[in-house]
């Protein structure tokens, strides 16, 4: 082959390599935000007003981080369109990084798995979405690639995985709470598998959880001039509580001589955790989480004492439930007043795009969706902890094995923070799962790929180009 030949092909090569990227780089987020395009709008969530409203109210409430709260009130002109984009180019960033730390960096593979994650799991609506949920998974990638492929990736890169995973941390406390388990995983594992971490890495990954506490004390003193943790733990423990029946075993064995609050309504009790906090309840009467926070911290903490075994069998059934809740949408479909409320009162040039979209003209079922989405949640989630079994049985942990081993225990920790303090609930097993489905995929690529193949068909190109 002659060198003009050699060198056409090559150029060939190249633009054809530089259209794939640019192909990806623009029709994943595109297809990443196509839910939000279908609806006209951002889609909302329950929670979102909780949010928004931070920079408005200036005080602390339950389970909503001023960080988010802040990073969606710097959207607000552009109909937080801004804030959209960031998701699905930080999306697109972290599965890039990821596919290419396994030798899976070419475009075509990149927009294959993509493809493949828009149709069959719930990561587009997390991305279209303004909820911290889309964080969730990214950040557990995004801690994966900087305690364990440190070596493989760039300062720049690090610096940009390092700012993120503290972000993602700060936006919401199961997440900052499954960070925190993962890197404690961490530094057990490195103890069993001498050499396998970089102490440098896997300090940088466990600081990260201390900058993510840092954002958060500093976003809240910013909004409310107080040093102070975003308040609400105790308040939703005790939600799953009642739930369980606790709270109302307690207040039987106790009431009147503990004179508590709820002891005239010990026989009223909502049979939900959401029907007491945030429906027509007697929490409302008493004074909602500013009047009941410490008898509601007072019966948590007793009840724990006094019934041990029962407190286990609820947990680990909420744990299991947890795993098991994994459904596409919850919170959206639903008419969601407080977060319309919110949008008017503070932001009223966003009421009229927000009211014409579908969202708020019960044009969102996801039904049809959650025939898929359910299916493939569930069967990734057992393959994942298979692979991670394999891996175990097999006494090689290598970078799959890994990843599997890190999904797996972030699943875990995610259905034991998130049920046994919030409560089982399909949102909270949605925003995390779709990483399986990634982590599944990967493993059928290392096992049916071709590339071996591939490589060694371009030997004779790229010896004769030497050569030349």
């Amino acid at each position: 082959m002659g060198e003009a030949a050699i060198s056409t092909q090559i150029i060939r090569a190249r633009v054809t390599d530089q259209a794939r990227v640019w192909v990806s780089a623009v029709t994943i987020p595109l297809l990443l935000l196509a839910p939000a395009f279908w609806n006209g709008y951002p889609l909302l969530q329950w929670d979102t007003g909780g949010y928004l409203a931070r920079w408005y109210e200036g005080y602390l409430v339950p389970s909503r981080s001023t960080v988010f709260g802040l990073y969606l009130h710097y959207g607000e002109d552009s109909g937080f369109w801004l804030d959209l984009g960031i998701q699905a180019l930080a999306t697109l960033w972290i599965l890039q990084l990821t596919l290419r730390v396994f030798g899976m960096a070419r475009p075509w593979r990149l927009l294959g798995v993509s493809l493949a994650l828009i149709l069959t799991t719930a990561l587009p609506w997390l991305a279209s979405m303004l909820l911290t949920d889309i964080f969730a998974g990214l950040a557990v990638l995004s801690l994966y690639l900087l305690v364990l492929h440190g070596d493989r990736i760039s300062a720049v890169e690090k610096f940009a995985l390092f700012a993120f995973t503290a972000f993602a941390a700060a936006t919401h406390s199961a997440t900052l709470g499954v960070l925190f388990g993962l890197c404690c995983l961490g530094w057990i594992a490195r103890l069993l598998l001498p050499g396998r971490f970089d102490i440098s890495c896997l300090v940088g990954g466990t600081l990260t959880i201390a900058a993510g506490a840092l954002m958060l004390l500093a976003a809240n003193f910013a909004l409310s001039g107080q040093w102070a943790w975003t308040p609400g733990g105790t308040g939703v423990a005790f939600g799953r509580m009642l739930q369980d029946g606790i709270v109302a075993r307690y207040l039987r064995d106790h009431c009147p001589q503990a004179r508590l609050k709820l002891c005239p309504y010990r026989d009223e009790l909502p049979a939900t955790a959401d029907a007491f906090l945030w429906g027509d309840s007697m929490f409302n009467t008493l004074g909602r989480f500013k009047g009941m926070d410490d008898e509601m911290g007072f019966i948590v903490t007793h009840s724990l004492a006094e019934y041990p075994l029962w407190q286990a069998e609820a947990a680990l059934a909420a744990t299991a439930q947890q795993l098991a809740d994994v459904a596409t949408g919850e919170g959206s479909s639903d008419w969601i007043p407080h977060t319309y409320g919110i949008i008017e009162r503070y932001i009223p040039a966003q009421t009229k795009p927000m009211q014409a979209a579908r969202q708020q003209h019960w044009g969102l079922d996801f039904a049809p969706v959650n025939w898929i989405h359910v299916p493939v949640a569930l069967g990734s989630m057992l393959a994942v902890f298979g692979l991670f079994a394999a891996a175990i049985w097999r006494r090689r942990l290598d970078d799959l094995g890994l990843l599997a081993a890190t999904v797996s225990f972030a699943l875990l920790g995610n259905a034991f923070i998130c049920g046994v303090i919030s409560g089982p609930h399909d949102r909270y097993g949605a925003r995390m799962v779709w990483v399986a489905t990634l982590t599944v995929m990967i493993a059928a690529f290392r096992q049916f790929d071709d590339d071996n193949e591939v490589e060694e068909d371009s030997l004779p190109l790229r010896e004769e180009i030497q050569h030349a």
